[in-house]
Protein backbone atom coordinates (compact mmCIF):
# COMPACT_ATOMS: atom_id res chain seq x y z
CA UNK A 1 0.00 0.00 0.00
CA UNK A 2 1.47 3.35 -1.02
CA UNK A 3 1.51 5.97 1.68
CA UNK A 4 2.70 8.88 -0.41
CA UNK A 5 5.84 9.14 1.72
CA UNK A 6 8.11 6.95 -0.38
CA UNK A 7 11.52 8.63 -0.27
CA UNK A 8 13.40 6.19 -2.45
CA UNK A 9 15.06 7.77 -5.44
CA UNK A 10 15.06 6.11 -8.84
CA UNK A 11 18.49 4.91 -9.91
CA UNK A 12 20.34 7.48 -11.98
CA UNK A 13 20.48 6.60 -15.64
CA UNK A 14 23.38 8.89 -16.47
CA UNK A 15 26.37 10.53 -14.83
CA UNK A 16 25.91 14.01 -13.43
CA UNK A 17 26.73 16.97 -15.65
CA UNK A 18 29.82 17.66 -13.54
CA UNK A 19 31.06 14.08 -13.97
CA UNK A 20 30.42 14.29 -17.71
CA UNK A 21 32.29 17.58 -18.03
CA UNK A 22 35.25 16.29 -16.01
CA UNK A 23 35.36 13.12 -18.14
CA UNK A 24 35.31 14.87 -21.52
CA UNK A 25 37.72 17.65 -20.50
CA UNK A 26 40.15 15.04 -19.14
CA UNK A 27 39.86 13.03 -22.36
CA UNK A 28 40.45 16.11 -24.53
CA UNK A 29 43.51 17.19 -22.53
CA UNK A 30 44.90 13.66 -22.57
CA UNK A 31 44.61 13.47 -26.35
CA UNK A 32 46.37 16.83 -26.60
CA UNK A 33 49.23 16.25 -24.19
CA UNK A 34 50.37 13.03 -25.83
CA UNK A 35 51.16 14.60 -29.22
CA UNK A 36 52.88 17.53 -27.47
CA UNK A 37 55.60 15.29 -26.08
CA UNK A 38 55.92 13.39 -29.36
CA UNK A 39 56.45 16.71 -31.17
CA UNK A 40 58.87 17.95 -28.50
CA UNK A 41 61.00 14.84 -28.84
CA UNK A 42 61.47 15.54 -32.55
CA UNK A 43 62.99 19.00 -32.10
CA UNK A 44 66.60 19.64 -31.19
CA UNK A 45 67.24 21.28 -27.81
CA UNK A 46 66.11 24.89 -27.91
CA UNK A 47 63.13 27.20 -27.48
CA UNK A 48 60.75 25.26 -29.72
CA UNK A 49 61.36 22.02 -27.83
CA UNK A 50 60.99 23.82 -24.49
CA UNK A 51 57.64 25.27 -25.68
CA UNK A 52 56.21 21.82 -26.52
CA UNK A 53 57.45 20.38 -23.22
CA UNK A 54 55.87 23.34 -21.41
CA UNK A 55 52.54 22.46 -23.02
CA UNK A 56 52.95 18.76 -22.23
CA UNK A 57 53.85 19.43 -18.59
CA UNK A 58 51.12 22.04 -18.13
CA UNK A 59 48.44 19.79 -19.60
CA UNK A 60 49.79 16.92 -17.48
CA UNK A 61 49.39 19.02 -14.32
CA UNK A 62 45.88 19.91 -15.50
CA UNK A 63 45.00 16.24 -16.01
CA UNK A 64 46.32 15.46 -12.52
CA UNK A 65 44.07 18.15 -11.00
CA UNK A 66 41.07 17.00 -13.06
CA UNK A 67 41.55 13.38 -12.00
CA UNK A 68 41.70 14.44 -8.35
CA UNK A 69 38.47 16.41 -8.92
CA UNK A 70 36.89 13.41 -10.67
CA UNK A 71 37.75 11.05 -7.82
CA UNK A 72 36.51 13.55 -5.24
CA UNK A 73 33.27 14.07 -7.18
CA UNK A 74 32.77 10.34 -7.71
CA UNK A 75 33.09 9.60 -3.99
CA UNK A 76 30.03 11.74 -3.31
CA UNK A 77 28.12 10.82 -6.47
CA UNK A 78 27.75 7.10 -7.20
CA UNK A 79 27.84 5.92 -10.78
CA UNK A 80 24.61 5.04 -12.57
CA UNK A 81 23.48 1.42 -12.59
CA UNK A 82 25.44 -0.74 -15.01
CA UNK A 83 23.37 -3.24 -17.04
CA UNK A 84 26.38 -5.44 -17.83
CA UNK A 85 26.80 -8.92 -16.36
CA UNK A 86 28.80 -8.86 -13.10
CA UNK A 87 32.04 -10.09 -14.72
CA UNK A 88 31.98 -7.24 -17.24
CA UNK A 89 31.17 -4.76 -14.48
CA UNK A 90 34.36 -5.90 -12.69
CA UNK A 91 36.39 -5.41 -15.89
CA UNK A 92 34.89 -1.92 -16.36
CA UNK A 93 35.60 -0.92 -12.75
CA UNK A 94 39.18 -2.22 -12.93
CA UNK A 95 39.67 -0.27 -16.16
CA UNK A 96 38.28 2.95 -14.70
CA UNK A 97 40.30 2.74 -11.49
CA UNK A 98 43.36 1.70 -13.50
CA UNK A 99 42.92 4.82 -15.62
CA UNK A 100 42.63 6.97 -12.49
CA UNK A 101 45.81 5.38 -11.12
CA UNK A 102 47.93 5.86 -14.24
CA UNK A 103 46.57 9.38 -14.78
CA UNK A 104 47.85 10.21 -11.29
CA UNK A 105 51.15 8.32 -11.60
CA UNK A 106 52.07 9.96 -14.91
CA UNK A 107 51.91 13.59 -13.70
CA UNK A 108 53.62 12.77 -10.41
CA UNK A 109 56.52 11.04 -12.15
CA UNK A 110 56.57 13.80 -14.78
CA UNK A 111 56.89 16.37 -11.99
CA UNK A 112 59.66 14.34 -10.35
CA UNK A 113 61.49 14.38 -13.69
CA UNK A 114 60.87 17.99 -14.71
CA UNK A 115 61.15 19.41 -11.20
CA UNK A 116 64.41 17.64 -10.45
CA UNK A 117 66.42 20.66 -9.40
CA UNK A 118 64.29 23.30 -11.18
CA UNK A 119 60.81 24.82 -11.00
CA UNK A 120 58.07 23.49 -13.31
CA UNK A 121 56.20 26.22 -15.20
CA UNK A 122 52.44 25.99 -15.59
CA UNK A 123 51.42 27.56 -18.93
CA UNK A 124 53.93 30.33 -18.18
CA UNK A 125 51.52 31.74 -15.55
CA UNK A 126 53.45 30.54 -12.52
CA UNK A 127 55.83 27.76 -11.59
CA UNK A 128 55.51 24.86 -9.24
CA UNK A 129 58.53 24.69 -6.96
CA UNK A 130 61.30 22.39 -8.03
CA UNK A 131 62.65 19.63 -5.89
CA UNK A 132 66.23 19.31 -4.68
CA UNK A 133 68.40 17.74 -7.39
CA UNK A 134 68.30 13.96 -7.02
CA UNK A 135 69.58 12.10 -10.06
CA UNK A 136 68.61 8.56 -8.91
CA UNK A 137 65.06 9.76 -8.20
CA UNK A 138 64.96 11.49 -11.61
CA UNK A 139 66.09 8.31 -13.35
CA UNK A 140 63.51 6.21 -11.47
CA UNK A 141 60.76 8.73 -12.23
CA UNK A 142 61.75 8.76 -15.90
CA UNK A 143 61.67 4.95 -16.06
CA UNK A 144 58.23 4.77 -14.43
CA UNK A 145 56.90 7.65 -16.55
CA UNK A 146 58.12 6.22 -19.85
CA UNK A 147 56.90 2.70 -19.07
CA UNK A 148 53.54 3.73 -17.58
CA UNK A 149 52.64 5.39 -20.88
CA UNK A 150 51.99 1.90 -22.26
CA UNK A 151 49.51 1.23 -19.47
CA UNK A 152 47.77 4.50 -20.42
CA UNK A 153 47.55 3.42 -24.05
CA UNK A 154 46.26 -0.05 -23.14
CA UNK A 155 43.66 1.21 -20.66
CA UNK A 156 42.42 3.96 -22.98
CA UNK A 157 42.15 1.45 -25.84
CA UNK A 158 40.26 -0.99 -23.60
CA UNK A 159 37.95 1.86 -22.51
CA UNK A 160 37.33 2.84 -26.15
CA UNK A 161 36.83 -0.81 -27.17
CA UNK A 162 34.21 -1.21 -24.45
CA UNK A 163 32.47 1.92 -25.65
CA UNK A 164 32.48 0.73 -29.26
CA UNK A 165 31.18 -2.66 -28.14
CA UNK A 166 28.27 -1.01 -26.28
CA UNK A 167 27.49 1.34 -29.18
CA UNK A 168 27.98 -0.92 -32.20
CA UNK A 169 27.36 -4.44 -30.90
CA UNK A 170 25.08 -4.30 -27.87
CA UNK A 171 23.38 -1.04 -28.88
CA UNK A 172 22.29 -0.68 -25.28
CA UNK A 173 22.61 3.10 -24.92
CA UNK A 174 25.29 2.81 -22.25
CA UNK A 175 27.25 5.69 -23.84
CA UNK A 176 24.24 7.93 -23.12
CA UNK A 177 25.24 7.81 -19.44
CA UNK A 178 28.23 10.00 -20.25
CA UNK A 179 26.39 12.38 -22.61
CA UNK A 180 24.04 15.27 -21.84
CA UNK A 181 20.35 14.42 -22.15
CA UNK A 182 19.06 14.44 -25.71
CA UNK A 183 15.51 15.48 -26.64
CA UNK A 184 14.53 16.16 -23.04
CA UNK A 185 15.39 12.60 -21.88
CA UNK A 186 16.84 12.25 -18.39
Amino acid sequence: MATGTDTTQPLATRFTGVAQALHWITAALLFLLLPFVWVAENFPPGEVRVFWYLLHESFGISVFLLVLARITWRIGHPVPADPDPPALQVVARLNHWGLYAVLLIMPVTGYLMAGNGQPVPFFGLFSLPGLPKNDPLGVLANTVHVNTQFAVYALVLLHLAGTVWHVAVRRDGLLDRMLPPQDGKR
